[in-house]
């Protein structure tokens, strides 16, 4: 006999409605509504920390017929998840798998989402919201259930990175290089990336103060909403790049080094979600598969001279990445960690230890 079916809704702020199922926690949220493109990933992606605050459309048709792995502890390097937990705020599919067929599975999505309190919605046409989203724009939303009304809320007037960072430091040995990433909401495959490469990673809180640290490079990582709402951050990285030390920023880390040049950055229409992004490598013939997961952008018209665009995504021209012309500084708007998503770009990880 079937599970009995609770109706559920997606409201969008333009006053659009698409009606469903709930699954999950049957629960009301709000938040931002985005989508991203990608077959797989699902696990990888709710645990992601830059989707803090964000109901997540994924386009492909059936999510969980691979069912969820089993949860990492904590800072667990061997975790299959990014974080010690789903970040978003709601999830909305066109159909969900009952079952799962996976060797490492122990759950269902289903099953995931209600022990972690998130809600879920089901049954409605995701491609239909995904080309609304691409025409109009991301939109304010809230997944309404069991009839309870609430209020929109725009998340990036709020500082995500500050709910999703570490709160005092924490060291991962893997070599005499000591590098600190600050935590603006990092992966754990990007701490995985550095200590496998035989360095030691140093994770600090996004606000920590580095005047008296000794270290050999710096990461700037990924992380949710808008990046002018990290001004500490900022101040912070505008002191490591005076002292001459290898910068390398993720993502959200791009949008930062940027800001602590003086450059600006703004918000793009949809953002880019999935793990198919092209971006081209300035000066060369390359262009990479990258994964990518932001809804902010830099502005490359505002770089002063001392900097030069890096990479440019060559769907739509928007800048991915910055680079210093003479000193060791250097970001990328897309994630050579993947997780998921081609590793085709890993090697910018080899390319920055090697400045250490």
């Amino acid at each position: 006999m079937s599970p009995k079916r609770i109706h559920s809704s997606l409201v969008l702020e333009d006053g659009s409605i698409y009606k469903g199922y709930a699954f999950g926690k049957t629960k009301s949220i709000a938040g931002e509504v985005v989508f991203n493109t990608g077959m797989v990933g699902y696990p990888e992606s709710l645990t992601d920390p830059s989707y803090a605050g964000e109901i997540l459309v994924l386009t492909y048709p059936l999510m969980g017929n691979y069912g969820v792995p089993r949860q990492g502890n904590g800072h667990d390097l061997d975790s299959p998840f990014e974080s010690a937990k789903i970040q978003i705020q709601g999830l909305v599919v066109s159909d969900h798998a009952m079952q799962y067929s996976h060797w490492n599975a122990v759950r269902t999505l289903d099953d995931w989402l209600r022990e972690s309190g998130i809600p879920g919605l089901y049954g409605i046409d995701t491609r239909m919201l995904t080309m609304q989203l691409r025409e109009k724009g991301t939109m304010l939303g809230k997944i309404l259930a069991s009839g309870e009304d609430i209020p929109f809320h725009d998340p990036n007037a709020d500082n995500l990175v500050a709910t999703v960072s570490v709160n005092a430091p924490v060291t991962y040995a893997g070599g005499s290089r000591k590098v600190v990433i600050v935590d603006c909401g990092c992966k754990t495959t990007i701490v995985r990336s550095v200590v496998e490469r035989g360095a030691t990673v140093v994770r600090v809180p996004w606000n920590y103060d580095l005047a008296n640290e000794v270290f050999d490079g710096l990461i700037i990582s990924n992380g949710p909403g808008d990046p002018k709402q990290c001004q500490e951050t900022v101040a912070i990285v505008k002191q490591v790049i005076r002292r001459d030390k290898p910068i390398l920023g993720i993502c959200l880390g791009n949008q930062i080094l940027a800001l602590a040049s003086g450059a600006d950055t703004y918000k793009l229409k949809y953002g880019h979600r999935s793990q198919n992004q092209p971006c081209r490598e300035e000066g060369t013939l390359r262009c990479y598969i990258t994964s990518q997961n932001h809804g902010y952008a830099v502005r490359h018209e505002t770089l002063s001279d001392e900097w030069k665009p890096w990479f440019i995504n060559a769907n739509d021209g928007t800048n991915e990445g910055i680079r210093h012309r003479t000193r060791p500084l250097m970001s990328v708007q897309f994630h050579p960690e993947a997780a998921p998503g081609p590793y085709d770009t890993g090697h910018l990880f080899d390319q920055f230890l090697s400045l250490l």
